[in-house]
């Protein structure tokens, strides 16, 4: 996975940080179900469709907690993280918009993304990686960290996530 190197920080990055709080916050909201519903679709969409619809899903603002963690490559792993930033008020009206999806394997994919806060780029330009786990197109956990680290460069506190799976 690659993540577009900033030099200095910026406006920008200031902005897409604070998007990336509200984005992780947005995780929390509640829901029973740990294991994500597949898109009605899903037998018929190609795998490219498949992860963008995954990826978009985990992103959105308004996706339970228990969703976003199931379609994150060892999502128990930040559940802690994805609960401590549940209190921001922005988080429900973030989202994702996916440029590009390339398969690179059968179970890898990079993704090209933006992170939209009230539907303005907050964080432009963004590749990250994609996995298949148990027939799911998963958000790579190395995508999540990179996000998390671009926030604790800005100042924002973000627990470390917790040792068990």
């Amino acid at each position: 996975m690659t993540l577009k190197k900033f030099a200095r920080p910026g406006p920008l990055l200031t902005a897409g940080l604070v998007l990336l709080l509200a984005l992780v916050a947005a995780a929390c909201g509640g829901s029973s179900s740990p294991t994500p519903t597949p898109s009605p679709s899903a037998s018929t969409m190609s795998a490219a469709q498949q992860v963008k619809a995954d990826w978009l899903k985990f992103f959105a603002g308004t996706t339970p907690a228990a969703t976003k963690i199931s379609l994150l490559q060892n999502g128990q792993q930040f559940a802690k993280t994805i609960a401590a930033q549940a209190s921001s008020a922005i988080a429900q009206s973030t989202q994702a918009q996916v440029s590009a999806v390339t398969i690179t394997s059968p179970t890898t994919a990079r993704v090209s993304y933006s992170i939209l806060l009230g539907g303005q780029p907050a964080l432009s330009g963004q590749t990250g990686q994609a996995v298949l786990v148990g027939g799911i197109w998963k958000v790579g956990a190395p995508s999540f960290q990179a996000l998390l680290t671009l926030e604790k460069q800005s100042g924002g506190a973000s627990p470390s996530p917790s040792a068990t799976q």
